[in-house]
This record gives structure tokens, C-alpha cells and sequence, in this order.
């Protein structure tokens, strides 16, 4: 199956290191990202093959992102998160994610 690039997206950044020492899912790259113009250089760079997104990020600018995701590749996931968990809730939601996709 090979190692899965994961991208993280959230509006003030997101400390790839913590996350990655509480995943339960181990074998992934992880990336993060804050905006389109970020995604747009990480899919230049990698292929993405999950793209997690956080709820803080302005709605156009989600939309745009996932419009660019979705015209770039045909094989990523997209996977966005509730406002109503907050910050606190981003790395369950990740984790949860991961472990039902991995």
C-alpha cells in the first residue's frame, strides 16, 4: 500500500509534530498547510493523498481549496472538520480520520 502523504490545513497552522506523537496511525507524511497558494506548492511537490481541513478557515477560501484539490487530482480525499469541536478537536478528528482510512 506504500506510505500515505496526509495534508493538514488550518488557518493558523498546525504543529505537524504533535500530531504526528498522537496519532494512532504511524506510517504517514504529514503535511501542513495554511491557504490555497500553500496547497497549490504541497501538490506540486507531493501527491497528496488525504487532505484533512480545519473548520477555521474562511468558507470561500475552503471552497476555493477544495475546488483546486478536486480539478488537480482524482485520487485525493477530502475531509473537513465541524466548527463546533473547535481547535481542541482537530487532532481526534485526524486521528479518527487516519484510522478509518489507513
Amino acid at each position: 500500500m506504500g506510505k500515505k502523504t496526509i495534508l493538514l490545513l488550518g488557518r493558523l497552522g498546525i504543529n505537524v509534530e504533535n500530531v504526528r506523537k498522537n496519532l494512532s496511525v504511524r506510517d504517514v507524511e504529514l503535511l501542513a498547510r495554511t491557504d490555497l497558494n500553500e496547497v497549490k506548492t504541497a501538490f506540486d511537490e507531493s501527491t497528496i493523498d488525504i487532505v484533512i481541513m480545519g473548520a477555521g478557515i474562511d468558507l470561500d477560501d475552503r471552497i476555493a481549496i477544495i475546488r483546486y484539490i478536486f480539478e488537480t487530482s482524482n485520487s485525493t480525499t477530502v475531509h473537513m472538520k465541524d466548527r463546533q469541536s473547535g481547535p481542541a478537536g482537530m487532532l481526534p478528528f485526524v486521528d479518527n480520520v487516519l484510522k478509518g482510512l489507513i
